[in-house]
């Protein structure tokens, strides 16, 4: 009977698989230890057996020996940047809600209930830009993000979030889901489908997510190895920036070492004496350490995980501070990685939001859709370039233009206008009417 047994009072090979986020059983890697989906550093999942236990103490510690969970991950800066850039991104978008009319007519439906949760209060203590991030967050780090359906008379009037590893999943025989929410007091309750806001973009069995750090484990586990080696190197001043030399045939004195000693100390100590001067006496010579090739490895290698980090997230580097020019592929300009990124990564978490408010929504005439004109909102410059070109051809009006950029409607301001004419008239197609016709015949030819 293992430790863990003993504090749980159980025998040994009775405890049972748990079930987390996803559904999937706790399950171990070669080396015995659990793998890195299954950690909840925050305590989401309910331990009920030794495996459990320890599991939950000792995780998963990788080929670098490093241990990786959502909380771990967070504390790399190329995994907190990608997570703080996407989950912001949807954040600030606005969500319009649209009611079709007929195949060529939209109206604004903003009175609907489902827009009022998603513009103006998706429950009683969190703002929308607040739970969009939270529930993005929660699908970059854990693969799911969940939300429980508060209804009254028939309609979704809140949305509850809820933690990814308190929730686990599964699919009855009937094909539809269920979910199993465990509660802060360690109840449970069994939810329906109908009655989850489920959240999740790539998928291996249909109907739970896969998370970035499962696969980008190794990759997050040698960031924080070098980030913990750097910090044991400053720490202890094991990586000198130089050495003191002295003439052959000179020894030191003892008074002359001890002052030499207190010296380095001071030289080494940082804060208020960091650029200081370092006096030598009796001949000493300082000597500058350059950068090793291993060092130039090292440094090689912090670049590779950022950009490995970046790749899994599908995030340009240079978008969370990398400027060692690896995203090249994205395009030269920001401009060009900013379309790469709203066209490759953006549009699908955002195709997720949209698909799964629109299955709250049972009117098949009512949508809800990001305003994706908003990413360039910055942008003064292409945005009035935009504009321009709108009224230009006659698809937007000057009141459509006004009130995209929050003024209100100017008198008259509902015109189209017609589009420039660069090809004659548009009945005839020619400047004088008189295309098709037989040129006439003048009677002074037969002279």
């Amino acid at each position: 009977m293992s430790f863990f047994d003993r504090i749980l009072g159980r025998a040994a090979g009775g405890g049972s698989l748990h079930s987390v986020a996803g559904g999937a059983p706790l399950s171990f890697g070669a080396s015995g230890r659990p793998l890195a989906q299954a950690m909840a550093p925050d305590g989401g999942f309910v331990i009920s057996t030794p495996d459990e236990l320890e599991a939950a103490l000792r995780g998963d510690a990788g080929l670098t020996g490093e241990v990786v969970t959502p909380d771990t991950a967070l504390r790399v800066g190329a995994v907190f940047g990608c997570i703080r850039l996407i989950a912001g991104k949807v954040a600030t978008l606005p969500i319009d809600v649209k009611r079709k009319v007929d195949e060529r007519t939209r109206v604004d439906a903003s009175d609907h209930a489902v827009a009022q949760l998603l513009q103006r209060k998706p429950n009683r203590w969190q703002r929308p830009a607040q739970f969009k991030r939270m529930m993005q967050a929660h699908v970059l780090l854990r693969g799911d993000g969940f939300a429980l359906k508060s209804r009254s008379r028939g309609e979704v009037r809140e949305l509850i979030p809820i933690h990814p590893d308190r929730v686990s999943v599964r699919q009855l025989d009937s094909l539809e889901l269920e979910y199993r929410v465990t509660r802060k007091n360690g109840t449970q309750i069994t939810v329906g489908q109908d009655d989850m806001f489920h959240l999740f973009g790539l998928t291996l069995n249909g109907y739970t997510g896969v998370t970035p750090l499962t696969y980008a484990r190794e990759t997050i586990g040698q960031s924080r190895a070098r980030d913990r080696q750097v910090a044991a190197t400053f720490k202890h001043g094991a990586r000198p920036s130089g050495a003191v030399s002295m003439p052959d045939g000179k020894k030191l004195t003892d008074p002359a070492f001890d002052r030499l000693q207190r010296s380095l100390d001071d030289f080494r100590a940082g804060g208020d004496k960091d650029g200081g001067v370092l006096l030598l006496e009796e001949g000493l010579k300082w000597e500058t350490i350059s950068l090793s090739p291993t060092d130039m490895a090292w440094i090689d290698g912090q670049k590779l995980s950022r950009s490995e980090i970046c790749m899994f997230f599908g995030v340009p580097p240079s978008m969370i501070g990398d400027n060692s020019g690896s995203d090249s592929n994205w395009g030269t300009g920001l401009e060009q990685k900013s379309n790469g990124f709203s066209a490759y990564t953006m549009d699908d978490h955002l195709v997720m939001w949209e698909e799964e408010i629109g299955a709250m929504i049972p009117d098949p005439k009512v949508y809800a859709r990001f305003n994706r004109s908003a990413m360039v909102r910055t942008d003064i410059k292409t945005r009035y370039a935009a504009h321009a070109v709108g009224l230009q051809w006659g698809f937007t009006s000057p009141n459509e233009v006004r009130a995209l950029e929050d003024m209100n409607p100017r008198e008259d301001g509902d015109i189209f206008y017609p589009p420039p004419n660069t090809a004659g008239d548009a009945k005839t197609g020619s400047d004088d009417g008189d295309e098709g016709e037989p040129p006439k015949k003048d009677q002074n030819d037969d002279a």
